[in-house]
């Protein structure tokens, strides 16, 4: 397979995997696993993660959001904890890293466009998140309320007032106390009952 046929075929796709190619120039994994290695070489195509790749910038048709790459890496997965409480700004902080929880062994990927976390999940806890549109791209993103409650869950021990004041919480005023109790009424964790409690009283003092 040349390059000019890829690009024919599949320069309108924003991320490549090795069954795709191969099914779409009929060529066998092992010549399209070989080319691309080769492509990937002189720059023609970018490594998103072992097996998936994209065209680089100058040969993609479609822009590639990080945000769709973090959501497509690897699935099912939702962006969620300290990256989501950045973009909502609960936070202070910019976080640069691409937090997301999945119901899968847990897992992290740098490529070009940034490093991706995912922390593994229940199934049972795998709920909280929408399909919204983000700089004009469609992703699958926790809804503030359940960025709160992966985060805390998360990590290890107890949440308590001064622990959380740490954390330089703002903007709480777009968190349904109602909506964050429900949510964490289904962890069945009497931690993070507790953690909403101590929370809810640290934002009210702010």
């Amino acid at each position: 397979m040349v390059f000019d046929v890829l690009l024919e075929k599949l320069g309108q796709f924003p991320i490549l995997d090795i069954a795709t190619v191969s099914q779409i120039s009929d060529e066998p994994k092992q010549n399209v696993r070989v080319q691309l290695h080769r492509w990937i070489k002189s720059g023609r195509v970018l490594p998103l993660r072992r097996g998936m790749y994209t065209l680089a910038d100058r040969y993609r048709r479609r822009e590639l959001s990080p945000l769709f790459v973090a959501n497509e890496i690897y699935r099912p997965s939702y962006l969620s904890g300290l990256w989501v409480l950045s973009f909502f700004g609960l936070i202070p902080e910019m976080v640069t890293t691409y937090t997301s929880v999945t119901p899968r062994v847990p897992r992290s990927f740098t490529n070009h466009l940034g490093t991706y976390r995912y922390s593994h999940v229940k199934q049972g806890f795998f709920f909280g998140f929408g399909r919204k549109e983000v700089q004009g791209t469609q992703i699958w993103l926790a809804d503030p309320e359940k960025a709160l409650l992966d985060y805390w869950h998360l990590e290890s021990g107890e949440w308590t007032k001064d622990r959380l004041m740490t954390m330089r919480f703002q903007q709480g005023d777009i968190i349904e106390l109602q909506k964050l109790l429900d949510y964490a009424g289904r962890f069945s964790s009497p931690r993070l009952l507790r953690t909403v409690q101590n929370w809810s009283a640290v934002v009210e003092n702010t």
